[in-house]
Order: C-alpha cells, then structure tokens, then sequence
C-alpha cells in the first residue's frame, strides 16, 4: 500500500432542531444533513517506523492539534480493539474543508478513514462496532460513514438514510471564525421544544424547497448572540438573486445558502468575493 488516495465530503445541516442535553454529554437534536462535491484529500500508506507520521497541509492545516485529532483517535480506537496490530501509517490530510466551521471536516476524514481501513485493508469490523468505533471520535462521525442524505432524529440519535439525490445548489461561505462546538452548545438556551415533521412525503424538489424554508437552525441565535456578524453575512447571502434560504451550518461559523439555479449560486459567490474578499466561499451541488 503507497500512497493511496481518499476522498473525505463535506456535510452540511439544511436543518437543526436541539430538544435536549443528555447525560452522556451531548445533546438530542433532528437534523437533516447532506453531503457536497467538496471534499478533503487524505493520503495513506504504510511505514517501517515505530510511529505514526500524521501530517496535515492545505489552506485550513492552521489550528488542528497535530498530537490529538480524528485522524489519530481513529488509528489509537482501532489498536485498543485489536483491529489493528504491527502496522503504522503516514497520513496526510489536505484540508479543503474549513476546520471549525460546521461542515464536519474532521468528522467526514476520521469516518473515511474507519471505511478504508475496513474495507482496503480487510478487517471484517462489523457495521454496528464501526459505528460504535465511530461516535468515540465524534457525535459526526457516525453520519459521515456513508455519504447519503440523512436524518439524525432525537430519539436515540436514530440516524436514517435517504436514498433520494437532493441535488440543491449550494454556496458556502466561511468567515473564519472557529466555532467551537462544545462552547456554542454550552451556551445555548433551548427555549421549546421544537416540533418536527417528517418530510417523506415531499416528492419534488419545489416541496423540499418549500420545506426546508419553514425549518431553522436553533443553534443560529446563539451563535449570533457570540458573534453578531454572522447575522450581517446571512442576510447578505439571504438577498441575492434566487437564494431561497441562508442559515448556518452544525454550530457554525459556515453560513450556507440555496439557490434556484448554480448560475444565481456562481453570481451570488462573485459578489460575495467582492463584499468579503478575505473569506472563503464555495459552490456545490449536493448529492
């Protein structure tokens, strides 16, 4: 094995509704989440060494802990369960995707890595312990393990897959700020419990539009309460031609929004350039 290359999505929440904290420490929340053509690449081979060489380079390498990340948690989860024995790995992490923005990052590298490990390497770990093995790293993970439209629902964390494409287009925009999770939710105040409607029954793509309108984020205010700007940015990328919606996404700072056309998305992502010429921001298609 030298040198092989993986592929590590980008998530965004079109939707999240927290409704309480549990006692493991996180919190129950319905979310619906999708996956963008916008990715992180992760190059793996195997080494003669009595350590690890976990590297990470690209545009958003800045601020991740090079002792303590995903990537080592997977690789020190997978030797406490025995799956892995007498092997070390260089490891390099091109970040693509923000760090610290919502967008699951580090979630989506450590379950990419959980998935060639099992599959390119044989290990036979069964779907119920990788995702076990996953939700250790990160509440994230889990979801990130398979690159489908999905719906967190609160009860249990139930993760359900959608085989549906949603295929929206979307512009993401990252004011680099690092949001940290656990202080964002720390913070949050959650003020009812928000009521949740399935959204099966939305055949066309004009009925999930219509949908997702209606829903929210609810960790939004709190994060604008943190840092007042991120309202301004929402509301900008919310009045550009053929934005039906602009909200953040996970816990922030990335604020996304859906467009009618990629056309409108690709216009919109010029002006934006030109509004805030020192952030990042992206066009996509979601699967």
């Amino acid at each position: 094995m030298k040198n092989l290359k993986i592929k590590s999505y980008c998530k965004i929440n079109l939707s999240l509704n927290v409704l309480k904290k549990l006692k493991n420490g996180y919190h129950s929340i319905n979310s619906l989440i999708t996956f963008c053509n916008l990715y992180d690449v992760i190059t793996i081979s195997k080494i003669k060494s009595v350590d690890d060489k976990i590297s990470f380079s690209g545009k958003f390498k800045k601020g991740i802990n090079i002792n303590s990340n995903t990537i080592t948690k997977v690789l020190n989860l997978l030797r406490k369960s025995k799956f892995l024995k007498k092997k070390n790995f260089k490891i390099n992490v091109h970040k693509n995707i923000p760090h610290g923005s919502g967008l699951g990052g580090g979630s989506s590298n450590a379950a990419a890595l959980l998935n060639f490990f099992n599959t390119k390497m044989n290990l036979k770990i069964k779907d119920k312990k990788i995702k076990v093995i996953a939700n250790k790293v990160g509440f994230d993970a889990p979801i990130c393990l398979e690159k489908k439209n999905t719906l967190v629902t609160g009860k249990k964390g139930e993760i359900l897959r959608i085989s549906k494409n949603f295929s929206l287009n979307a512009l993401i925009l990252y004011p680099n700020l690092n949001c940290s999770t656990k202080n964002i939710y720390k913070n949050h105040i959650i003020e009812k419990k928000s009521k949740f409607h399935l959204f099966f029954n939305k055949k066309g793509k004009k009925e999930l539009i219509d949908y997702l309108v209606k829903q929210n984020n609810d960790l939004q205010k709190t994060v604008i309460k943190l840092y007042p700007n991120i309202k301004e940015i929402i509301n900008f990328v919310n009045s550009q031609e053929g934005c039906h919606f602009s909200r953040i996404s996970g816990s922030g700072s990335s604020c996304i929004g859906i467009f009618s056309d990629m056309q409108k998305a690709i216009r919109a992502q010029k002006l934006i350039k030109l509004k805030y010429p020192n952030f990042w921001c992206a066009v996509s298609k979601t699967i």
